[in-house]
């Protein structure tokens, strides 16, 4: 598999976001490999954008690795207990992420339903939660690059733009104007996505 080097996210969200669908992620940890291919994403545009964990230039311990350049990840928690997985996208200081929302699985499915505690594949990884905890995937991988060994993303499928859902992001309803945008993108009629 070709791997998706730091440069692909050198792009406004936006792009990153509709060009990662159908992509590969890929985990690989004490000799196991598990790949699945992205389905869904939301876009969130930095620092006009309500929604935004950088809104207004916002920068914290937490939300750093949102300043750094296209091509790292963003990890962090929600409500304490699940984390949620972004690839920073465009250039230095201009805080830009692709969050991915959901995930289908390809290769690997024992090891997810394992992690999940689960016999079945329905709710498995449909939801930023699910799939981190399904893939092992945590706060470590904070401000690393797409590069490294353990988590990377690599080509997969060429998708039409007529296969593409295009819907407001989910969970935002404090970000007033924003919350309207349609910056969330999936693919349509696929199983795993988090929510109609």
């Amino acid at each position: 598999m070709r791997c998706l080097k730091e440069e692909f996210f050198k792009k406004l969200a936006k792009k990153v976001a509709l060009e990662l669908l159908g992509q590969y992620l890929i985990r690989e940890c004490h000799g196991f490999k598990v790949v699945v291919r992205i389905v869904e994403v939301e876009a969130y545009l930095g620092a006009k954008d309500k929604a935004s964990h950088a809104y207004g230039g916002r920068r914290t311990k937490r939300n750093n690795a949102m300043y750094q350049r296209g091509g790292v990840f963003y990890v962090y928690k929600i409500y304490g207990l699940y984390h949620c997985l972004n690839v920073v996208t465009g250039i230095n200081n201009s805080p830009q992420a692709v969050l991915i929302r959901a995930v289908e699985p390809i290769e690997g499915i024992e090891r997810l339903r394992k992690n999940r505690a689960t016999k079945t594949d329905k709710n498995l990884t449909n939801g930023p939660g699910k799939l981190t905890q399904a893939m092992e995937i945590n706060s470590s991988f904070n401000s690393q690059s797409v590069e490294n060994k353990e988590l990377y993303f690599s080509r997969g499928e060429k998708i039409k733009i007529n296969q593409i859902i295009k819907a407001p992001r989910i969970n935002i309803d404090y970000a007033e104007e924003c919350k309207d945008l349609l910056l969330r993108f999936y693919l349509k009629g696929n199983k795993f996505i988090s929510a109609k």
